[in-house]
């Protein structure tokens, strides 16, 4: 199988939120959606289930529980009880859910920053303070402060994690990610990690470490979903995996009658995802490397090795604009802005786009950066 990520796929009559947000004449790169057709066996899978004829209210399928467990012992070695499973239609609802199962009464979350911006709102959508741990550029790369953490953590309930991290692009290793889980386990905070880029490591030295496994006496909750791997965030299905009962019986108790369940569409396009072990993966993460090896050649240092996700966290700090987003705008580019991620001075760009898309975009790029 060879895939062609390089033709431009027109997404044009499609409502998609990508591409309708600025005029036509901007190129998008600001949300996580990748402008790469979702492979074969995906759509193959659903346009069998659509032919079935009645798209029914639908309970999480017993062949799909069997997928994801196998997908997580093949990938990560960690078993898992089907017990320990809730299905919900996406992790952003689960964040909100996990804060609110995890809460004391205008209790604390914590949150290393910058991070994907729905996180910022958990905690007022939940009934809590927020608290910030801003991470620290060392050298090449992002890390966290764990003295800052483990000061906060003293008065924190709940602990947001990216993990791989967005929008900075770290995949974290497992011995920072055991001090972090050490931190969660001295001071009983609940560590919720969102894990929905896993799959997408583009360092062949690094790999993804899965949080929960790391120290038994961490309660934790763990967000998995195939949608941004295989590029359908649209067909919402993520499952928590949460080994405590309570603490699970307390998230379930919090979706009742406000957080439905994924329909079958979504059950179906997942389940073909996590069965899969074809070659596509691996060439989406060859062409991606690709894609952010000609990012780093423009923007220098201004951006950090991009060890995982698709994303380029970068700094523009010292351009001299009264306003980053209508900068880059005048200049053809839709960028997420870092104020978004608590990250003033900094924009994301989604480099999962064929390379044609990519080296126009470059272009206007190193224009706005040069024009700063």
């Amino acid at each position: 199988m060879n895939v062609d990520f390089d033709t431009p796929v027109d997404r044009s009559g499609t409502s998609s939120a990508k591409w309708i947000r600025y005029p036509e004449k901007v190129l998008p790169f600001w949300v996580a959606d990748m402008d790469f057709r979702s492979p074969d066996f995906i759509l193959d899978a659903i346009r069998s289930r659509v032919d079935h004829g009645i798209l029914g209210y639908t309970r999480p399928p017993a062949s799909l529980v069997d997928a994801f467990q196998n997908w997580l012992q093949r990938n990560y070695g960690w078993d898992v009880d089907e017990s320990w499973l809730v299905w919900i239609p996406g992790v952003v609802p689960g964040i909100n859910l996990a804060a609110n199962a995890a809460l004391s009464q205008n209790g604390t979350v914590l949150i290393p920053t910058p991070v994907y911006y729905p996180f910022l709102d958990v905690p007022a959508n939940s009934g809590g303070q927020r608290l910030d741990s801003p991470l620290i550029r060392d050298g090449d790369r992002w890390v966290m402060d764990y003295d800052d953490l483990e000061n906060k953590a003293a008065d924190a309930d709940v602990l947001l994690l990216a993990n791989p991290q967005n929008p900075t692009g770290r995949a974290y290793t497992q011995q920072e990610l055991q001090q972090l889980t050490d931190i969660c386990a001295r001071h009983d905070v609940v560590l919720v990690s969102d894990e929905i880029h896993s799959a997408i490591i583009l360092e062949p030295d690094c790999t993804h470490c899965v949080t929960a496994p790391l120290n038994e006496q961490t309660k934790t909750i763990s967000l998995f979903a195939p949608t941004k791997t295989y590029n359908i965030p649209g067909l919402s299905c993520a499952v928590a995996v949460i080994p405590d009962r309570q603490l699970r019986r307390r998230f379930n108790a919090a979706r009742r009658g406000l957080v439905g369940s994924p329909g079958p569409l979504d059950f179906t396009a997942s389940e073909a995802a996590f069965n899969d072990q074809t070659d596509w993966l691996p060439q989406l993460l060859d062409y991606l490397r690709g894609n952010r090896d000609r990012l780093a050649e423009v923007v220098g240092d201004r951006m950090t090795r991009v060890e995982a996700t698709y994303l380029g966290w970068i700094d523009v700090s010292d351009l001299e604009v009264a306003d980053i987003e209508s900068h880059f705008l005048q200049h053809g580019l839709g960028l997420s802005i870092g104020s978004q991620f608590a990250g003033e001075g900094f924009v994301r760009f989604n480099f999962a786009c064929p390379r044609p898309v990519l080296e126009e975009g470059l272009k206007r790029l190193g224009a706005a950066l040069s024009a700063g």
